[in-house]
This record gives structure tokens, C-alpha cells and sequence, in this order.
């Protein structure tokens, strides 16, 4: 299982999303930047820092 939490990216922001696929939580946080902090282009360099702060994460036993 992966993560992503937006407040790593964007101070302040809450968001988080959880998927076993990297490519889903690419999508789902490509979303999250055009619905909630209005950005219209998703930049190489963006997607570099998303990546970036993707964690494995641990599933809950």
C-alpha cells in the first residue's frame, strides 16, 4: 500500500489518499491540485515532487 498527504506538498492541506497502484495516486492528487488548489497544469517538476513524497505504507493487521 502507497500514500500520498497533500500537506507535504501544500502546507496546511489535510488531504491524503491511499492505493496500491502509484499510477492511481498520481491521478487522484492530479485531481485533488485542480479541485482544490486551482491548478490548471500539472508540471514535469510537480510530478517529480509527488512522486517524491509517495510512502509505502504498511497495511493494518
Amino acid at each position: 500500500m502507497k500514500e500520498f498527504h497533500c500537506g507535504t506538498l501544500v502546507p496546511g492541506c489535510d488531504w491524503h489518499t491511499r492505493h496500491e497502484e502509484e499510477a492511481e495516486i498520481m491521478r487522484r492528487v492530479a485531481e485533488h491540485l485542480r479541485e482544490t488548489h486551482g491548478e490548471t497544469i500539472i508540471r514535469e517538476t510537480m510530478i517529480e515532487a509527488i512522486r517524491s513524497r509517495i510512502e509505502k505504507v504498511r497495511d493494518a493487521a
